[in-house]
């Protein structure tokens, strides 16, 4: 079936895109978990609209503000203290939407093995939400997180596989330049040197989606049917075809 513009009518109208990636992440979960992933690795959905903010304030709130600093007094011979900042900026935090799914290994103490990343307008938009999410990426490939990304956003046009590799260096070339794309990335050690090995594919409206690699382990990797979890999802929300 072909890949519809989720970012414009009529299909934007249906359903929107928010709803339809949470629905394709949950069902990709769901297929990794029924019959794709080895019993010792489990597929976890998170999404995620908004800035990351995650901040503990109860323990402030209850503080004065003459209580906020206080002189240095000794405990058990040791010193503590107790200082505003010196100094202060405002900042604004580039909005994280995250529609993902994460893959760990019950065996390696749920260690976080691979990911799956649905790009969103938000990732594409102004340069530090791109950067922000491309920071991201590069930091699982540096931990050994396999990584596979699917951009199928019509709404902004710039490419993260891109911005991907140039934060490893690589220059650009014109086969990487596709509007729409699914592509797999793994960083992997060999003669002691790090190597990146990536696969991206084109994907066009109106066209199938492919399999992709989804790396579990240096000697192991799963077809990840993209095209059988999109269409499910279509078939689910009732987003037809016409």
């Amino acid at each position: 079936m072909p890949l519809r513009d989720h970012f414009h009518l009529p299909w934007s109208e249906q359903n929107p895109w928010e709803g339809f990636h949470s629905a394709w992440v949950n069902t990709m979960v769901r297929h990794l978990n029924g019959s794709l992933l080895p019993r010792r690795y489990r597929a976890i959905p998170q999404v995620h609209l908004g800035p990351f903010v995650e901040t503990d304030l109860a323990t402030f709130e209850q503080e004065s503000p003459s209580e906020s600093v206080r002189e240095p007094s000794t405990n058990g011979g040791h010193t503590a203290w107790s200082s505003e900042a010196v100094q202060t900026l405002e900042i604004e935090l580039p909005a994280q939407d995250v529609f993902e799914v994460r893959i760990h290994d019950d065996r390696r103490g749920m260690r976080l093995v691979a990911t799956v990343e649905l790009a969103c307008p938000g990732n594409k938009d102004r340069p530090e939400a791109r950067q922000a999410f491309v920071t991201k990426c590069a930091a699982y490939l540096q931990e050994q997180v396999s990584v596979v990304i699917v951009d199928v956003v019509t709404s902004r046009h710039a490419n993260l596989h891109l911005e991907l590799l140039a934060q490893f260096g690589r220059p650009h070339t014109n086969c990487d330049d596709a509007a729409l794309y699914a592509a797999a990335y793994r960083n992997r050690k060999e003669k002691g040197k790090w190597h990146l090995d990536f696969l991206p594919l084109p994907l066009t409206l109106g066209g199938h989606l492919p399999t992709v690699p989804l790396w579990l382990a240096a000697n192991l990797s799963i077809p990840l049917d993209l095209e059988k979890s999109y269409e499910e999802t279509c078939q689910v929300l009732r987003i037809g075809s016409a």
